[in-house]
């Protein structure tokens, strides 16, 4: 039997038989106060090209009847495991009747019902993709067999209920929606409940365009509406102008909602977001601007993706990559953008993310071979968003940007409302580039791994370049990973920076492109060297790049030098990486950090450095000096905390640095003293969300506990209140404290996706190795039964937050071997599993690195 597994082989013998017209579904949420299930009911009308056999897709509790052409089917005889056989459909018009009690979740999967702890009113949101349209109504599961959606919904009286069609009046508690354009089941969308609702309009083309907010009534005082209907505004203005495609659909609300799996959700006019970007504490600059590159991801996703839909998703990435190469460029060339630099953190976190993931076992090309349903949900990866973002960019370089977008904007008019293949793209390009882009796609999209380029440079005894190579290697691939290394063609740029009057000045830059092993740079021949050579700068190509020693030296004395964000964002991704490959030791990796960060402007790249110092010290440095590392950080955060310009970003991330690392009496003093009001930081506002940092910090050294965490859920009895006190309960430095949050992970689904993350989080302390030292054995006692019982995200969340990485010892690696070996999992679990164990075995390298 499938379970809920669907194959890429069953989906193209399905699409091949039908073609669906139509849904009408009526859906009945009276009930949704009390929870439980919800009766479905779902009309489908389809076309076959011959009488045959084939199946609907329906996850649910219940189904109550099946009519097929007139003739009622027996559920219990044609409903199995996640389908509902249909013995023979006939030639020609079919139309299906299925009658259904389905069930309300706490994962995020599905129809999500949450509970405001608040106002103690019910909020419903759908989210469904990959596969789980399926367990809120019968439908034909999979992106090609596109159909228009009429939706009936019953909800309680004093409820709003939104979806991709506008918003009609009720008819009592009834509310019926016109039909959609034809769209993928996937970005299709039902939210109700009493949210609060803010309305206004796009103007542009002769048309306008009704725009939507919403949130929980408890967060309403914290949506800051018109920052972020201009940041709409804007986008549709540049998309418009980029895509020369009108906006497809007919109003676009965004929906700000509760437990959240992902940042946000495409769904075709209603695209629904993460509501802790309802920022209710301050947050820094950086922080807006990855709401920003959300918002303009899912507004981007409106033309690439639910107007232009991939056919099956091994070209999942053609969605997502596209998506966040647009909102990148928006952010950074839209007229009046705030975010001009947003390339600089795209280098230093998105491309990081990728890197990162491209090294793993798992890794994979960029067209994956996405062999069924349990392929596609592990691979809202790394590689499928940043990488192949990346390799556009590097596209859009190669092929010219006027180019490019003229090629998408001939995509667009020739599929609109249809479905394609890479192919469907890269034949549009080649047509409006003149580029013949076959080997380009072969080297790029369809093989796995990542290139490192190194410049080796030699001088004569008056500094003059004599001979300048740019060097490229390609890594074998990690063990288990599939496929062959491959030298790929780079488009770069070499970068030559000198001090002015104290600065890091580019006073030359060389475009070139990188073939082979070895490319030769003549242009450089005869001139002097400069302090610093930066290869790939400007960023235009995705590799590793590596810096020769004087190049090295010289940053380590002033990174905080160069006079633009990009090229010092480029030299702190190349140094940790540096650090992550062990050819660096974490030790200097701490001394360059510290040298440099005083002078780093750009927030987003701060906090980036707070985070991946942090993570060095407690993964890769060695054991015997780990204890001194973290002390020189720790003392360091606590003196940039006091010496942070007042009321600034940078005063607020420090203060965050600290929550993280406080250990010392005096640091814990101050975090006790700052959540008193005992010790006060000239413009530190300690609001809400500090306070729960602090606290965190605090309850895990164990300065304070469960009376402590109490207190403070009475002064924020919200929902978000709620999932700081999970995480500060499981971050109690006792094992008993550590038992009840593995019982309460693990034991029945009650528990709701969020808090069971958060639970997860004050789990892992990485120094309390000792107390979490047990749990490696009972991780691999347990994972197979939850892979085998639970929901796909409640599985992966446990699968990922309970692997025990904090215990870097050969011992965690052998006993996920000898679990490989004898468990038999999934391809889906084993993906995860090794990917874990491989940061194992990289913290060993480096440890063994820094030891050195």
């Amino acid at each position: 039997m499938p379970g809920t597994n669907l194959t890429r082989q069953e989906a193209q013998e399905r699409a091949r038989l039908i073609s669906v017209d139509s849904y009408q579904i009526t859906l009945d949420l009276s009930g949704a106060p009390q929870g439980g299930t919800f009766p479905s009911r779902t009309t489908v009308a389809f076309t076959a090209d011959a009488p045959g056999a084939t199946f609907i897709d329906l996850i649910a509790p219940e189904v109550v009847e099946v009519v097929l052409n007139g003739t009622s089917l027996d559920p219990a005889e044609v409903f199995a495991d996640s389908r509902i056989a249909l013995p023979q459909v006939a030639e020609g018009t079919n139309e299906l009747l299925v009658v259904a009690n389905c069930a309300y979740t706490n994962t995020g999967e599905g129809l999500h019902r949450f509970v405001d702890p608040v106002d103690k009113q019910t909020y419903l949101y759908t989210q469904f993709e990959v596969p789980d349209a399926r367990r809120v109504f019968a439908c034909f599961e999979q992106p090609d067999l596109k159909a228009t959606f009429e939706f009936t919904v019953t909800a309680p009286e004093g409820w709003t209920v939104i979806s991709n069609s506008p918003t009609p009046e009720p008819a009592g508690t009834v509310w019926h929606f016109a039909p959609t354009p034809r769209l993928s089941t996937y970005v299709t969308a039902l939210i109700a409940g009493p949210y609060h609702a803010v309305h206004s309009t796009w103007e542009g083309q002769g048309r306008s365009v009704p725009l939507g907010l919403y949130c929980r009534p408890s967060l309403a005082e914290h949506l800051d509406a018109e920052a972020i209907f201009a940041l709409t505004r804007q986008g549709f203005d540049w998309f418009e102008e980029q895509f020369d495609y009108p906006y497809p659909f007919a109003k676009y609300d965004q929906l700000f909602v509760p437990e959240f799996n992902a940042g946000a959700m495409e769904n075709a006019g209603a695209v629904t977001i993460r509501d802790q970007y309802v920022f209710r504490s301050k947050v820094t600059d950086a922080a807006y601007e990855a709401r920003a590159e959300t918002i303009l991801h899912e507004l981007a996703h409106m033309w690439f993706g639910d107007l232009v839909t991939m056919e099956w998703w091994n070209d999942l990435w053609l969605n997502e990559s596209f998506a966040t190469y647009t909102s990148i460029a928006c952010q950074a060339h839209a007229p009046g953008s705030q975010w001009p630099h947003a390339w600089t953190g795209f280098a230093n976190q998105l491309k990081t993310w990728a890197y990162r993931q491209d090294q793993l076992p798992s890794t994979h090309p960029i067209m994956a071979d996405i062999r069924d349903l349990d392929d596609v949900l592990v691979n809202f990866d790394g590689i499928t968003y940043a990488k192949g973002a990346s390799v556009l960019k590097q596209l859009v370089a190669y092929v010219g940007r006027d180019e490019f977008f003229e090629g998408v904007r001939a995509y667009f008019k020739r599929h609109a409302w249809g479905n394609t293949r890479l192919t469907d793209l890269l034949s549009a390009l080649e047509e409006t580039s003149g580029r013949d882009l076959k080997a380009w796609s072969r080297a790029w999209l369809e093989t796995a791994g990542i290139n490192v380029l190194r410049p080796e440079i030699d001088v004569d005894a008056d500094g003059v370049i004599t001979r300048f190579v740019v060097r490229q290697e390609a890594p074998a691939l990690p063990a288990g990973a599939k496929g062959e290394a491959t030298l790929r063609p780079h488009r770069i740029a070499i970068g030559l920076y000198d001090p002015v009057d104290g600065a890091l000045v580019r006073d030359r830059r060389i475009e070139l492109d990188v073939t082979g092993a070895e490319t030769e740079v003549p242009e450089l021949v005869g001139q002097r060297r400069p302090a610093v050579v930066l290869l790939n700068d400007d960023d235009l190509s995705y590799a590793k790049v590596r810096l020769d020693p004087e190049s090295t030296a010289q940053i380590t004395e002033r990174v905080g030098d160069f006079t633009e964000s990009l090229p010092r964002a480029l030299c702190w991704a190349s140094t940790w990486d540096m650090t992550r490959d062990g050819e660096l030791a974490t030790r200097d990796y701490l001394a360059l950090v510290l040298n440099g960060i005083g002078k780093e402007s750009d927030i987003g790249v701060v906090q980036s450095l707070h985070r991946q110092v942090k993570l060095a010290l407690d993964l890769y440095a060695a054991p015997e000096w780990r204890a001194e590392g973290l002390a020189r950080w720790s003392e360091a955060t606590l003196e940039r905390l006091r010496t942070a310009e007042p009321g600034s970003d940078h005063q607020l991330a420090w203060a965050r640095a600290l929550a993280a690392t406080a250990r010392t009496d005096e640091q814990l003093d101050v975090l006790a003293g700052l959540l008193n009001g005992e010790v006060v930081i000239d413009g530190l506002a300690v609001d809400t969300d500090l306070r729960w940092s602090f606290l965190l910090r605090l309850v895990a050294t164990g300065r304070v506990g469960e009376e402590a965490i109490a207190a403070e859920l009475r002064r924020d009895p919200t929902s978000a209140g709620e999932e700081h006190a999970a995480a500060a309960r499981a971050a109690r430095p006792t094992a008993e404290a550590k038992a009840a949050a593995w019982d309460a992970v693990l034991g029945d689904d009650s528990l709701p996706n969020a808090v069971r993350e958060a639970t997860i989080g004050g789990f892992v302390q990485l120094d309390q190795r000792e107390l979490l030292a047990p749990y490696r054995e009972r991780f691999f006692e347990v994972i197979s039964e939850v892979w085998g019982t639970r929901s796909h995200e409640t599985a992966q969340q446990i699968a990922l937050g309970f692997y025990p990485a904090t215990q870097i010892a050969q011992e965690t690696l052998d006993a996920t071997d000898a679990w490989l070996a004898s468990a038999e999992p999934t391809a889906a679990l084993r993906r995860l599993v090794t990917e874990s164990r491989a940061g194992v075995e990289r913290a060993l390298r480096a440890q063994a690195a820094d030891g050195a």
